[in-house]
C-alpha cells in the first residue's frame, strides 16, 4: 500500500532497531535517509539491500513535491533520520504536513528517541516535562532561556558536545548554581555517561574535559531564581 512511513533508528547501539522497523525498511519502494553514508551503515548492519535517497534540512523544499506525487503513484517510502524518530529535531516535518495536506498516508512506527531513556535517567520527575531541543544559537537565546524559567516542569534540552558549557554557564546565570541538572552523552553506546548534580557542580566537571557525542541536559524542577536575586 502506498504511503509514508517514519521509521526511528538506533540513536547509538545498532540492535535498538524493532523487528516491525527492518521489516518495513526491506519492503517499501524507497528509503528516504538524512544522511546516506550514515544510514548505508545501518542498512549493511542488517543486511537491507534497499534504495537511499537523500532527504535533509538542505533540499526538503525542492523534492517535497516530487515526493508526493511518486507516492500517490502508489510507491511505498519510509523516512529515516541519522539517529531517533524522524521530525524530533531533525527533518520530517514538513512532509508530515504535506502528506496529511494532500490526503496521502502516514504511519509513524515506535522507536528510539535521544530524550526518553536521558528523562528517565536523570532521576527527575518525568510525570510533566518539557522538550525543548536546540535552543537557537545567537538571536533569541537569552530571552527564550528567561521564558523557559518560568515552567515549574523538567526541562529537556539537545546540544553539541563544543557548546556544552557554555550552555551550563548561560543556565547557571538563568536558573541559579544550584538547579538541579543531568547531563547524559553517548547514549547506548560504548561510552555512555550520565553525569548529575547542581549547575555549578557540572560545569567544574566538564571545565577541563573534552566532550564528545551527542548531548542530552535535562534540568529539574525550578524555584526561578537567578544568580542575581
Amino acid at each position: 500500500m502506498s504511503k509514508l512511513y517514519l521509521v526511528p533508528t538506533p540513536i547509538g547501539n545498532m540492535e535498538d532497531i524493532t523487528l516491525r522497523a527492518l521489516r518495513i525498511l526491506k519492503e517499501v519502494d524507497l528509503i528516504l535517509a538524512e544522511d546516506t553514508r550514515t544510514s548505508g551503515k545501518l542498512l549493511k548492519f542488517h543486511q537491507i539491500e534497499n534504495k537511499l535517497q537523500s532527504y535533509h534540512i538542505h533540499n526538503e523544499h525542492k523534492v517535497l513535491e516530487r515526493i508526493i506525487d511518486r507516492i500517490q503513484n502508489g510507491e511505498s517510502m519510509a523516512l529515516i533520520s541519522d539517529a531517533g524518530t524522524p521530525a524530533i529535531s531533525d527533518p520530517g516535518f514538513l512532509l508530515v504536513r504535506e502528506c496529511i495536506k494532500q490526503g496521502v498516508e502516514v504511519e509513524c512506527l515506535p522507536g528510539a528517541t535521544a530524550f526518553v531513556p536521558a528523562l528517565v535517567n536523570s532521576g527527575f520527575p518525568t510525570d510533566r516535562f518539557f522538550f525543548e531541543g536546540f535552543l537557537p544559537h545567537k538571536k533569541g537565546r537569552q530571552s527564550r532561556l528567561k521564558a523557559l524559567a518560568q515552567i515549574p516542569h523538567t526541562l529537556i534540552f539537545y546540544e553539541s558536545p563544543h557548546r556544552l558549557l557554555k550552555t551550563l554557564e548561560q543556565f547557571k546565570s538563568i536558573f541559579g548554581p544550584d538547579c538541579p541538572v543531568s547531563v547524559s552523552r553517548e547514549l547506548t553506546k560504548i561510552h555512555e555517561e550520565t553525569i548529575r548534580g547542581s549547575l555549578a557542580e557540572l560545569i567544574n566537571y566538564f571545565a577541563n574535559k573534552t566532550v564528545k557525542g551527542e548531548i542530552v541536559i535535562i534540568l529539574g524542577k525550578q524555584n526561578n531564581k537567578t544568580e542575581d536575586e
